[in-house]
C-alpha cells in the first residue's frame, strides 16, 4: 500500500497541476500583455539577489521548469509545449542575433507577460494578483541564469548582439500590408505557414531541437502568437528567428523594410473573435443547401465559439487543438442548418478503433492524477484518430435559466449531439450520427437508424473544416430537440483533432452559447409602420395650419 506520506505527495501534484492547466485556458484567450519594460532601474546582480531568487524559483517555478532548471518539473509531462530547460542556454524569445543568449531585459519581459497559448503566466504584479514584483523578477532572472554557464561567458555578451533598427519603423497602412504580402509570396513563407497563414504549408508532424512535436504557428490566431502581437513583435521575431525551432532569421536575406513590410501584413491575418453569445438563425425562402460554398452562409451573421480542453473529467485533456471554432445558422419553412467552421492544418480521415485510449491508464499510484502525458499515453499521429464534430442541443427545450451541463447533460437533463465524422465523410457514408446522452459517464447513445434524421456535408480545404449539418425543424422523436421560433435555444460543441490524439473524451468542448430563429418581418407590419408614419405626418401638418390660422385671428 502507499504511504500516506506518497498519497499527500500525488494529491499536491494533481492539485497543482490542476492550478497550471486552468491557468493555460485562461491564457489562450488572455491577450493583455503586462509591462515589457521595468519602470525601476535593474538591481544589482549580486550573491544575496541570486539567493533570493532561488526560493522564489523553487516556490513559483520549480513545478515546471523542474528543481534543477532542466525542463522536468512535476507537471512537465503534461504540458505541451514543454516548460523550458534552462541548462540549455537556447531561449526562443529575444532581441539578439540568431543562437544567441538573450538580455536581462528579453527575459525581463517574458517572465513579466508570460507566453500566451503555453502554461507560462504573466508575473508582472501590477497585473496579476499573484504576481511577482519588478525586483523579485529581477531576482528569479538572475537565478535562472545560473543554470546555464553561457551566461557567465563574457565572450558570449547578449548585449554585443542586439539587434537595433537602422531606419524608422514603417507604419501599418493598406500599401504596408500589399507589400508584405509580395514578401510573403516571394520569400515562400507559405511553405510553412500556408497560403492564408493557417499554419497547413508542411504536411509533416515536426520536432523542435529538444525532439517534442510542434505545429507550425497559424498566424491568424493572435492569442497563440507567443512573444506579442503587434507589428514591432512580429519585426523581432523575423529579425531573430526562433532559437530550437524551424524558424530562421531573416536578418541577412529580407532588407529591413522588407521585414516591417511583412510583420505588417501578418498583422493584417489575425483573427478578432466576436464576444457575442447569441446566434442568429437567418430565414431563407429557398431550399437549405449542404453545400459550404454556398453563398447564402455568407449572409449569415456569425458567431465565434471558444474551446477549451475537457478537463471535467477523467481522462483529462488539457492540450487541445481546437480553441476557436466559427458558426452560422439558416432555416426555413421545415429545416435548419449549421456551418461550423474551424483551423485544422491536417485533414485527418483515419480511424483504428483498435488505439482507442484505455482510460484506464490515466490513475497513477493512489489514483490522484487523471491528465493525459500528451507525449507518452496517447498517440499523436498521423493516421490514427479521424477529425470530428459535434452540436449538441438539450433533448427538451429549457425552461427559464435551467439547462442541462454543457458536458454532454445530467442524468435527468438529457441532450442531443449530432456528431459529425472525416473518415464516414471521405468513405462516401452518411457523415452525422444522431445521438444522446445523459451525462460523461456512458458513451453516447446513438439513436436507432430510422430515427437518423440529420444530414451533413463536411470539405477540408486551406487548413479550414467547414461542415454542414441540418436537420426538420420538428421531429416525432422525444429525443430529438424541437426548433421554435422566438426561442433562446441553447448550443454547444464538442470537437476533435485526430493528429492531436483526439478521441473520445480527448476533445475540446465549449459552455452553452444560443441560437434564435427570428421570425421574419410580415409585410404588413412595414405597411403598418408606413401608414402610421403617413397618419402622424398628416397630423402634424394639420396642427401647424390650425396654429397658423389662430394667429391671423
Amino acid at each position: 500500500m502507499q504511504s500516506a506520506k506518497c498519497k499527500m505527495q500525488n494529491a499536491k501534484y494533481f492539485l497543482m497541476i490542476t492550478f497550471i492547466i486552468c491557468n493555460l485556458q485562461f491564457a489562450i484567450f488572455n491577450s493583455a500583455y503586462a509591462a515589457d519594460t521595468p519602470s525601476k532601474t535593474k538591481i544589482q546582480k549580486t550573491p544575496e539577489a541570486v539567493e533570493k531568487g532561488r526560493l522564489i524559483y523553487y516556490k513559483r517555478c520549480s513545478f515546471c521548469h523542474g528543481l534543477e532548471g532542466d525542463g522536468n518539473g512535476p507537471a512537465a509531462d503534461f504540458l505541451d509545449p514543454r516548460p523550458r530547460d534552462f541548462t540549455a542556454g537556447t531561449y526562443k524569445f529575444r532581441t539578439t542575433q540568431s543562437g544567441e543568449l538573450p538580455t536581462d531585459e528579453d527575459l525581463f519581459r517574458t517572465v513579466s507577460r508570460g507566453l500566451t497559448a503555453t502554461a507560462m503566466q504573466a508575473f508582472d504584479n501590477e497585473r496579476i494578483k499573484n504576481g511577482l514584483t519588478e525586483e523579485e523578477r529581477w531576482q528569479v532572472i538572475y537565478y535562472i541564469q545560473t543554470f546555464a554557464p553561457e551566461f557567465s561567458n563574457p565572450e558570449l555578451d547578449p548585449y554585443k548582439k542586439v539587434i537595433k533598427s537602422s531606419s524608422a519603423k514603417v507604419p501599418y497602412s493598406k500599401d504596408s500590408v500589399e507589400k508584405g504580402r509580395a514578401v510573403f509570396e516571394r520569400t515562400k513563407c507559405w511553405e510553412c505557414h500556408g497560403k492564408g497563414g493557417k499554419g497547413d504549408g508542411v504536411k509533416e508532424q515536426r520536432k523542435d531541437d529538444w525532439g517534442f512535436p510542434i505545429r507550425i504557428r497559424n498566424v491568424t490566431q493572435p492569442w497563440k502568437i507567443k512573444a506579442g502581437t503587434e507589428p514591432e513583435d512580429i519585426f523581432m521575431r523575423f529579425s531573430t528567428g526562433i532559437n530550437g525551432t524551424p524558424m530562421p532569421s531573416f536578418i541577412d536575406s529580407l532588407k529591413e523594410e522588407d521585414r516591417w513590410h511583412l510583420a505588417n501584413f501578418i498583422k493584417s491575418l489575425q483573427k478578432k473573435p466576436a464576444e457575442n453569445s447569441v446566434m442568429k438563425a437567418m430565414f431563407i425562402k429557398n431550399a437549405i443547401p449542404i453545400d459550404a460554398e454556398s453563398p447564402e452562409w455568407q449572409k449569415a451573421s456569425p458567431i465565434d465559439v471558444r474551446m477549451a480542453g475537457q478537463v471535467i473529467a477523467a481522462p483529462r485533456w488539457q492540450n487541445p487543438a481546437i480553441d476557436m471554432v466559427t458558426v452560422r445558422a439558416i432555416y426555413n419553412d421545415k429545416e435548419i442548418a449549421f456551418l461550423i467552421e474551424w483551423d485544422d492544418p491536417f485533414k485527418d480521415i483515419t480511424y483504428k478503433k483498435d488505439m482507442e485510449f484505455d482510460a484506464k491508464q490515466v490513475a497513477l499510484a493512489g489514483g490522484y492524477n487523471t491528465y493525459i502525458n500528451p507525449f507518452k499515453m496517447v498517440p499523436r499521429q498521423f493516421e490514427t484518430y479521424r477529425d470530428s464534430v459535434a452540436v449538441q442541443f438539450p433533448a427538451k427545450l429549457p425552461e427559464g435559466t435551467k439547462k442541462p451541463h454543457f458536458f454532454r447533460g445530467d442524468s435527468g437533463s438529457p441532450v442531443n449531439l449530432w456528431v459529425w465524422k472525416a473518415d464516414l465523410e471521405e468513405a462516401g457514408q452518411p457523415s452525422v450520427e444522431e445521438t444522446n446522452a445523459n451525462g460523461f459517464q456512458q458513451p453516447l447513445k446513438v439513436q436507432p437508424q430510422d430515427a437518423q434524421q440529420a444530414k451533413g456535408k463536411g470539405v477540408w480545404k486551406d487548413g479550414v473544416w467547414r461542415v454542414v449539418m441540418k436537420r426538420l425543424l420538428v421531429t416525432e422523436d422525444k429525443n430529438d430537440i424541437q426548433f421554435e421560433k422566438g426561442k433562446f435555444i441553447p448550443f454547444a460543441l464538442n470537437a476533435w483533432d485526430g493528429s492531436n490524439g483526439e478521441h473520445n473524451l480527448l476533445m475540446s468542448l465549449s459552455t452553452w452559447s444560443y441560437v434564435i430563429m427570428e421570425a421574419p418581418t410580415p409585410i404588413k407590419v412595414y405597411i403598418y409602420t408606413l401608414l402610421g408614419v403617413m397618419i402622424a405626418g398628416l397630423g402634424e401638418f394639420w396642427l401647424i395650419r390650425k396654429t397658423k390660422n389662430g394667429k391671423r385671428s
